[in-house]
């Protein structure tokens, strides 16, 4: 689908709850979510991240949109249980653990929130939960796929005997079409502005947004800013 399909889509639920962390691709989940469903919430979690000044970026985000917030602090079981370099100040981003998987990447990390979403989901009584993970720029993650999504929210209902949702509205989009998704809602001021997608947690403002420029993270935002400018520039 099209950043413009993705926009037009009709949705079946009413009340979403957003696994939000101040990124690029959460907030553009969030713009969406607020077009789409008559009552939006965020949950965050703090996990023991390098980048935790996302929370801050996404606590600001949440207040100007005027969107409620939990934020869940998992920093004890995450660094107890788990390994990553996102856990460890140091340790190179960019580098491959020995199973051949990027080194920022935290095992069972989007299973965790999701789990935590949907049973907060039932307490509040909403129907759907919305996040942003991407299989088409998903970097070597082997839970943003969209089979892991599909498994996970079968295995869940199954659990509490309920029918919640999963939107993952960036799922087949490239970081293009996500800046062009987020500029459809009528907000890609706040992600140039106000989000953080480095892994290396550096406030330096470029072209693209906030970032140091090396990182992985980094240089797929960038490659995505420019394509989205083309993009625009070949609309007009």
């Amino acid at each position: 689908m099209t950043a413009l399909e993705i926009f037009e889509k009709q949705v079946t639920g009413k009340k979403a709850l957003v696994i939000f962390s101040g990124g690029q691709d959460s907030t553009t989940c969030l713009l969406w979510a607020l077009k789409k469903y008559d009552e939006v919430r965020a949950i965050s979690f703090s996990y023991g991240q390098r980048h935790s000044v996302e929370l801050t970026l996404a606590a600001d985000i949440c207040s100007q949109l005027g969107v409620a917030q939990t934020v869940v602090d998992l920093s004890v079981q995450f660094a107890e249980l788990n390994e990553s370099a996102l856990l460890t100040k140091g340790d190179d981003v960019n580098a491959e653990t020995t199973r051949g998987l990027p080194a920022s990447f935290v095992p069972n990390r989007n299973l965790i929130f999701l789990i935590y979403a949907h049973t907060f989901a039932q307490k509040i009584g909403f129907d759907t939960l919305v996040t942003g993970v991407c299989q088409t720029d998903y970097s070597g993650y082997p839970d943003c796929r969209y089979d892991f999504i599909q498994s996970a929210k079968a295995t869940m209902n199954m659990a509490s005997e309920v029918d919640i949702e999963i939107e993952t509205p960036i799922m087949w989009l490239n970081k293009a079409e996500t800046f062009m998704l987020a500029d459809l809602c009528g907000d890609i001021n706040i992600i140039i502005n106000k989000t953080l997608t480095c892994y290396n947690a550096e406030l330096t403002m470029n072209r693209y947004g906030y970032g140091c420029g090396k990182c992985n993270a980094c240089l797929l935002r960038a490659r995505g800013y420019d394509e989205y400018v083309e993009m625009v520039k070949c609309s007009e």
